[in-house]
């Protein structure tokens, strides 16, 4: 019996290609250009047709290290040689308390000194999506609290959690209705959108006077740098107040750093800048995306008091944390 496997059956033009797409694929999944792809290296693609691109778009921001980085290529060919799934939660390896480690270490305050430093945990996901949500329920087991409020422009995944904390209803979260409950949305300051960070700020103190108090909000959400939302980069300054508004209400903050992580602004995380600036630390963060060079893992970071508070059982996925990526 052959172990080859083919890359690519009889070639096609993309105009095929597109045909048998269409016949086959939902209209609802969309695509951004009528190409296909047939093989691809650092920052380069080439189609199916032998046209060669420059690839700008890197998987929608997962492709830091470029297609196929021979360090990338190595490790998962070394796991492959191993095992490929045993289901964390059922049958533990060593790798990925390594990574945890190392993500761990590499967290706002990790390396301050006394009282400052911070402890962190970490576990792991597949998708960005199933970061906030896990970020969702770890915030409301540690607060004991329902509410969560999120940004306008934000995005923050595709599962009804996820799309309940997105700010953008065109096209993500129109025909999908109803979502989760306890939710709610304030700007995200921009002076593009004439949104000041005052504005910003009195849009929360709203919510907190017309739809929820803030003893029963368990957590704020929000990117570093919005994508989806037109790459709004938040304010220190909003930060800062955002944290003083947590620490004044024992509400968590959360950067949903699926987008930003792995080095996209000059450091490991977005929020090391906050940290750098201001002191500034988030309660709990979600990574994904560039983490693991196009292989699908993602990541929850908190505060080690924060992680401990769902019970045994409560956290994990079958493929989380999964050995090739």
């Amino acid at each position: 019996m052959s172990t080859t496997t083919s890359v690519s059956s009889t070639p096609s033009t993309n105009a095929e290609l597109m045909a048998r797409r269409r016949a086959a694929l939902p209209a609802g999944l969309g695509q951004t250009h009528e190409i296909f792809v047939q093989h691809a290296d650092n920052a380069e693609v080439w189609d199916v047709e032998g046209q060669r691109y420059l690839d700008f778009a890197g998987g929608i921001s997962v492709l830091n290290s470029g297609h196929r980085h021979p360090a990338v290529v190595a490790a998962v060919q070394a796991q492959l040689a191993h095992y490929t799934h045993t289901c964390f939660q059922v049958l533990a390896y060593e790798p990925y308390v390594a990574l945890a480690e190392k993500l761990n270490a590499r967290a706002p305050g990790a390396a301050a000194e006394g009282e400052q430093r911070i402890h962190w945990k970490s576990f792991f996901m597949t998708t960005g999506a199933e970061a906030v949500e896990n970020a969702i329920k770890i915030a409301r087991a540690a607060t004991g609290r329902p509410g969560v409020i999120a940004f306008g422009g934000g995005f923050h995944g595709r599962t009804l959690m996820g799309l309940a904390l997105t700010g953008k209803v065109s096209p993500y979260k129109k025909s999908f209705g109803p979502f989760p409950a306890e939710v709610y949305h304030a700007p995200f300051p921009s002076p593009r959108h004439g949104v000041s960070i005052e504005d910003s700020l009195y849009a929360i103190e709203h919510l907190f006077k017309a739809d929820i108090e803030p003893s029963r909000v368990a957590a704020i959400l929000l990117e570093p740098v919005q994508g989806e939302g037109g790459f709004h980069i938040a304010p220190i300054e909003w930060v800062q107040r955002l944290r003083q508004i947590c620490d004044q209400h024992g509400i968590l903050l959360i950067a949903d750093e699926v987008q930003t992580c792995a080095g996209r602004t000059g450091r490991w995380l977005a929020c090391e800048h906050w940290y750098e600036h201001a002191g500034i630390a988030p309660d709990l963060i979600t990574m994904a995306k560039s983490m693991a060079g196009g292989m699908p893992i993602s990541a929850v970071l908190g505060r080690s008091a924060l992680m401990d508070a769902p019970a045994p059982g409560g956290l994990g996925g079958t493929y989380a944390g999964n050995p090739l990526a």
